[in-house]
């Protein structure tokens, strides 16, 4: 069996399948409920970019029951989601969440948008978080694709170990293929493709005993060659500027009051980096800097 293409596979052979083990093995995570609506699955998306269910579930569950609609996250300063983001990591995220909760709460008056086409223009909102809500929570036809799909797509449907560092024309236009012409059936198939590359067509050591469509992948059945593209990227964290980053922010985080450059000298021996890292806070709008040496999570 050759490597399949957007113009040589049968898309219904791996919905049924899909469809079916997603109904049978899916996780019962608060953001997949009723009652977590458009702001719950929006909240979840931001938090799980580049970060495991969980780290997420405490922080999502404590961020839901103090802000259960977009306005009353919009009304406080962005220093508090910053705050409440706890050691998610990439807190830059918060700051976005916070800005779309902000337009959010301007623009339509305080209900997350369901047009694609608005929620793209949401500040903080890129092609995939636009297509994850609109799917996710309005069950609108969009192809999504984040790290897990695009593993998924990649093996069973063009028969290579891993996609690409970033997401290319073809990938989407493979994925824009394979979804089911149904509005209802094709955000099942988008959830239950990431829901598949998140527990059994996993980075490392998948199992394709498992798997439902096992018997119709491409790179299994090619033989499971091995990966021949550009080194995949690793991420290093230990002696980074983002760990520096990451203990400044969390010295802020635990503060009421105004924090003194030396409480923020204390928590990394080498100067260079860490007047770098403090550099790069303040610059990203996570820090802001006052009068005497002091520092706070931003107000406004």
């Amino acid at each position: 069996m050759t490597a399949m293409t957007a113009t040589q596979t049968p898309p219904a052979s791996l919905h049924d399948p899909v469809i079916g083990w997603f109904e049978q093995h899916a996780r019962d995570l608060p953001w997949r409920r009723p009652e977590a609506g458009a702001w719950g699955v929006m909240v979840s998306e931001f938090m799980l970019q580049q970060t495991p269910v969980s780290r997420v579930l405490p922080v999502y569950e404590q961020w839901l029951a103090r802000w259960p609609r977009p306005a009353d996250l919009a009304a406080e300063p962005p220093g508090e989601a910053v705050r409440a983001w706890g050691r998610l990591g990439y807190p830059r995220r918060a700051l976005r969440l916070h800005g779309a909760a902000q337009a959010i709460t301007e623009r339509h008056g305080g209900d997350v948008p369901s047009e694609h086409g608005q929620l793209l223009a949401l500040p903080g909102i890129g092609e995939y978080t636009a297509a994850a809500v609109a799917s996710f929570a309005y069950g609108q036809r969009h192809a999504v694709l984040d790290t897990n799909v695009r593993r998924v797509f990649a093996r069973a449907a063009t028969g290579i170990q891993y996609p690409p560092n970033a997401t290319t024309a073809a990938e989407r236009k493979l994925a824009r293929a394979l979804l089911p012409e149904d509005d209802e059936r094709a955000a099942r198939w988008a959830a239950a493709t990431m829901e598949l590359g998140a527990l059994v067509c996993t980075a490392k050591n998948e199992d394709c005993t498992r798997c439902p469509i096992a018997g119709q992948c491409a790179w299994r059945l090619a033989g499971k060659p091995a990966h021949q593209g550009p080194p995949r990227r690793g991420q290093t964290y230990a002696g980074t500027d983002r760990q520096v980053r990451g203990r400044l922010l969390a010295v802020l985080r635990e503060a009421v009051a105004p924090v003194p450059q030396s409480a923020l000298d204390a928590v990394w021996d080498e100067p260079v980096q860490r007047a770098r890292a403090l550099d790069g806070l303040v610059a990203d709008g996570l820090v802001e800097p006052l009068a005497g040496g002091q520092y706070r999570l931003p107000l406004s």
